[in-house]
């Protein structure tokens, strides 16, 4: 059955949860996905997905504020040693992973100019005018 959206949502992450992407996307699906018999996976894609509304708390939401309690712990957990490592990894992958963007982004964190994943993940919540993202 199709329901209409409901009222706008209020979520909290909480950032001290988060230590690395694992945790943070532990995080997410506590917050986004507590009634799913599913959990979201540990890709950015998978978030923007979940941000644009089809499932999750947000499937029924018209639009969301989401309160990111403790954000300064969270940038220094997904910063640039957790980043470094995890483009890394993807320069492991060629076979999964293209190669030429990992390396670039590699790069550009080494000359201080990179996104972090922290970054990244704002970035995808960016994408989401719908979504009032606080960081607190």
């Amino acid at each position: 059955m199709n329901r209409p959206p409901s009222a706008a949502v209020d979520l909290r992450i909480e950032g001290a949860r988060v230590r690395d992407i694992p945790s943070l996307y532990a995080e997410l699906n506590r917050v986004f996905m507590p009634d799913e018999d599913w959990t979201l996976a540990e890709s950015l894609d998978a978030l923007d997905d979940l941000l644009y509304g089809g499932f999750g708390v947000l499937a029924r939401a018209s639009s969301a504020r989401v309160v990111w309690a403790d954000a300064t712990a969270s940038r220094q957990a997904l910063g640039v040693p957790l980043t470094r490592a995890y483009l890394a990894a993807k320069l492991e992958r060629p076979d999964v992973y293209a190669a030429a963007p990992a390396r670039a982004a590699l790069d550009d964190l080494d000359r201080g100019a990179g996104k972090t994943y922290f970054d990244l993940v704002l970035d995808v919540f960016a994408g989401h005018p719908e979504l009032d993202l606080v960081l607190a």
